[in-house]
């Protein structure tokens, strides 16, 4: 692979950067949604200041854990998988070279030159595998991700995310929180949906109206709730 092809390409094996803004996002629409709902509730300044930090915290963790977790399974499996077929690779050589021929054959490749291929391919092992392993597995053995790198950034960008809807109840009490953490919730959730939308080259404009659409009506419901429970 050339460097001019690896510069059109961003790096997104370890799953850090998917976990990253799916806990940016996260954060945002959940606490967002938390802290209107008690605020709708009108209980005191420190109750709903109390309420949003406990929401930090609580989902940044189970944000990181559950991405731990997640990542680390899939992770396992995947080695998994990889060992079953290093060990075919092994046991069963010519079964292996039979499969090579079978997949470049089926790629419209002649048979004279898928064999030779194969051959090739079958006298270095750990390349044999990692075609094997991205041919039948889908996968890069060198690349089945890392569930800290992806836990940690889910955290912390949970806690970003959370953080902004929460910033006008911890420094201030002058009685407009509410709309400042309205106005600061549009404002970030149009920054994250516009990142993911440049990110993915899908339309910056509508994925940040799509965000700001998101994490309003999920705040509209809970500030309802709220206004209907607390009076």
């Amino acid at each position: 692979m050339t460097k001019g092809h690896d510069e059109h390409h961003r790096d997104i094996s370890d799953g850090w950067i998917r976990a990253a803004i799916f806990g940016i996002s996260d954060g945002l629409v959940t606490n967002s949604s938390f802290i209107l709902g008690f605020a709708g509730a009108n209980p005191s300044h420190n109750v709903v200041r109390l309420a949003g930090v406990a929401a930090l915290i609580a989902g940044g963790f189970s944000m990181g854990s559950g991405e731990y977790l997640s990542m680390r399974a899939q992770k396992e499996l995947l080695e998994y998988e990889i060992e079953v077929e290093r060990k075919a690779l092994l046991e069963n050589p010519e079964e292996e070279l039979a499969e090579l021929r079978a997949m470049f054959e089926a790629r419209g490749i002649e048979t004279a030159l898928a064999g030779r291929l194969a051959d090739d391919l079958m006298s270095d092992p750990e390349l044999a595998l990692q075609t094997h392993a991205r041919e039948e597995l889908g996968v890069d053995p060198s690349a089945t991700g890392n569930p800290w790198a992806a836990a940690g950034s889910s955290l912390v960008a949970f806690g970003i995310g959370a953080l902004v809807p929460l910033l006008p109840w911890l420094v201030s009490s002058n009685g407009n929180e509410v709309w400042w953490s309205v106005g600061m919730a549009a404002v970030g959730s149009a920054a994250v949906g516009g990142a993911i939308g440049k990110f993915t080259r899908k339309g910056v404009v509508a994925w940040a109206l799509r965000q700001v659409v998101v994490t309003g009506l999920a705040a509209v419901v809970t500030f309802g709730i709220g206004r209907l429970v607390g009076h």
